[in-house]
This record gives structure tokens, sequence and C-alpha cells, in this order.
């Protein structure tokens, strides 16, 4: 099982991963040929998350699904690095009740 701190972080990671995913399908919205990508996230059995990218399945843009998705996004972000600041104080504290 992996620590708090890593389970954030893994969070972070994949939120990094959708953001990016969808900032490209909006950057590339009138690009002819382009094939909109989408951010998979995988629940890890050891703890965590992982982040994979694939097509997307419909051809065409879909500018509101991507903002949505940035929102979603920065929101998950900002959970998980609330959660792994929290650990680091706490474990702070405890190292600090120990000396």
């Amino acid at each position: 099982m992996l620590t708090v701190s890593s389970t954030a972080l893994s969070g972070m990671n994949a939120a990094q991963v959708a953001l990016g995913v969808s900032a490209s399908n909006i950057a590339n919205l009138n690009t002819p040929g382009y094939r909109r990508q989408e951010s998979v996230l995988t629940t890890q059995p050891e703890g965590g998350v992982s982040a994979s990218i694939r097509s997307a399945s419909v051809d065409g843009s879909a500018l509101e699904t991507d903002i949505v998705s940035q929102l979603q996004a920065k929101n998950a972000f900002l959970a998980n690095l609330a959660v792994f600041k929290t650990s680091a104080r706490m474990a702070g504290v405890l190292l600090d009740e120990r000396v």
C-alpha cells in the first residue's frame, strides 16, 4: 500500500496528464486531421492512480468537454495537493513529537 503522500502525488500526476490532453485538444481544435485524445485513469492495486492517453472514440471537436476536463483536472490537482501538504505537515508534527 502506498503512503498518503505517494497516493496524492499519483493523483497530481494524473491530473497533469488530463490537463495536458485537454489543452492539446483545444490548441488543435482547427487542425485538419487532428484526432482528439482522452486521458484514461486506472486505479492501481497498491493504491493511487495512473494515467494513459488514447485517441478519442468519436471524431470531431468537443470544446465543451475539453473545457470541463480542464476544470476537473485543475480541481483534482488542487485537492491532491492539499492532501499532499497535509500529509507532509502531519509527518513533520510526528517527527517533532518524537524528538
